[in-house]
């Protein structure tokens, strides 16, 4: 289950871009097969005077945290794409209008988590995947 934190300044996202933001980060998880509901985005409007970089106030700066619950990585290479693939996705919400971004990734234990009550299905497997087609927790 990712779970993307983005602090941002005041008035940085239109309604309309947090939604395209939010599909786009939806979409990459969902093409990997994982549920679109487990894909969860917060966007967190920081006033100027609450947002600080090295000490002054940040008002170009979007910092993302990025959780990762769902699936891990352990190979060097697939953790190098994966984390350009999630820059890729933040480009046109930061570099493209001139903003200085950050993020980074946490990756939480699989069994240190439930939705609806219940640990999800093993990865790839047939609940996991009547999890996607029906777009919510089932019982399994």
């Amino acid at each position: 289950m990712p779970l993307w934190h983005i602090y941002h300044p005041a008035d940085t996202y239109s309604d309309q871009d947090k939604q395209d933001f939010a599909n786009d980060i939806t979409e990459l998880y969902t093409s990997f097969g994982l549920p679109a509901f487990y894909v969860v985005v917060l966007f967190k409007e920081t006033e100027e005077s609450s947002f600080y970089v090295g000490g002054k106030p940040a008002t170009d700066t979007v910092r993302i945290v990025v959780e990762h619950l769902a699936r891990h990585l352990d190979d060097p290479d697939m953790r190098k794409r994966s984390t350009d693939k999630l820059d890729e996705i933040m480009l046109p919400y930061t570099r493209d209008r001139g903003l200085h971004w950050e993020f980074h990734t946490y990756e939480s234990p699989r069994d240190l988590w439930k939705i609806a009550g219940q640990f999800p299905p093993p990865t790839g497997s047939d609940a996991e995947k009547a999890w996607a087609r029906a777009n919510t927790p089932i019982p399994y």
